[in-house]
């Protein structure tokens, strides 16, 4: 059996990136001690505030990024697979927005494949308040899957959840792992998290690993935390809670291929039309 032993980080990471890295450094020093092949970090698990300015601020071209050598470090100290959540990265030339990139670090520390958010939460919170990802930030325009030792690994960040388009194209490219870091606001997750996260599952027989921040961040913003492992067949096998934590499980990839062999949805697709029906007119 292909078995992959994983490591799913919660943290609650705040504007202070060195004490964000030691937390980093600390949590998954242990993850690797317990013997995790791939250990997957939140989004912006190296740095939180819920100032767009802040955000600006900490930011930096990928090359320059304060956070990337110590990310690599810890890939390479450990010998392990490090999916650094992400990062905000400047982009050259106008318009000067930033890019939310998710990394992939191999076990000497190099960068296996990068992925920028396709898509920017721009929305209007239950609390009333406004986010609008989209004024800072420049939306990816590719989807990303990486070839890994045990497979095919899926990249996507948080509010990509809900388009679930990018995740069908990732399984149907071979993904056998889709992965979700997320700082997914405490209102939104209430309501939906769990349920995106199996459907994605379930829609596409595949392992999902949803790594997120929980507490409460810079500017009163607060994320749900919970971050989840789901099996191909929509059953939660992990679970954390509202603190800072690690999921570890072993992942038995060969239940991707039973699973799909079972369901085959991903080979029914068929093309179709839409078809409008007006109102008729008395």
């Amino acid at each position: 059996m292909a078995m992959l032993k994983i490591g799913c980080i919660q943290l609650c990471p705040g504007n202070d990136m060195d004490a964000n890295l030691d937390a980093i450094r600390m949590q998954v020093a242990a993850a690797a001690a317990a013997g995790a092949q791939l250990i997957v970090l939140p989004e912006f698990a190296a740095f939180l505030d819920r100032s767009g300015r802040a955000m600006t601020q900490a930011a930096a071209a990928l090359n320059q990024h304060p956070a990337l050598p110590a990310l690599q470090a810890c890939a390479r100290g450990h010998g392990i697979w490090l999916l650094a959540g992400s990062l905000t990265v400047k982009l050259p030339g106008p318009p000067h927005k930033l890019a939310n990139r998710s990394l992939l670090l191999d076990d000497a520390g190099h960068i296996v494949a990068e992925y920028d958010k396709v898509h920017l939460f721009d929305a209007h919170l239950p609390d009333g308040r406004d986010i609008a990802e989209s004024r800072a930030y420049q939306a990816g325009t590719h989807a990303a899957l990486a070839d890994t030792p045990w497979g095919p690994v899926g990249l996507s960040i948080c509010y990509d959840l809900r388009f679930p388009a990018l995740y069908r194209r990732l399984a149907q490219a071979g993904a056998v792992v889709l992965c979700v870091p997320a700082a997914f606001a405490r209102e939104t997750g209430r309501g939906h998290w769990h349920t995106l996260l199996r459907a994605r599952a379930i829609e596409n027989g595949c392992y999902v690993v949803a790594a997120a921040t929980c507490g409460e961040h810079p500017g009163r913003w607060q994320t749900f935390g919970h971050s989840l492992v789901v099996d191909p067949w929509g059953t939660v096998i992990a679970e954390a809670g509202d603190a800072p934590d690690i999921l570890l499980c072993e992942l038995d990839l060969d239940q991707v291929a039973h699973t799909q062999a079972a369901l085959p949805a991903l080979m029914h697709e068929r093309p179709f039309e839409l078809r409008r029906f007006p109102f008729p007119n008395p």
